[in-house]
């Protein structure tokens, strides 16, 4: 009975696949340390993040 209830969670996430969580490192303009941008991007969308 557990397998179906997984097997029909899986069939309903497919949206998440769609998106991917992106780390990109910054400098800080205030102090000159780096900070962390982590953001969840559609999975078009991962070139353009990094592009900035």
């Amino acid at each position: 009975m557990a397998k179906k209830v997984v097997a029909t969670l899986r069939d309903g996430s497919k949206d998440g696949r769609a998106y991917s969580k992106v780390i990109k490192m910054v400098k800080s303009p205030k102090t000159g340390a780096y900070i962390f941008d982590e953001q969840m991007v559609p999975n078009e969308a991962v070139k353009e993040f990094f592009k900035n």
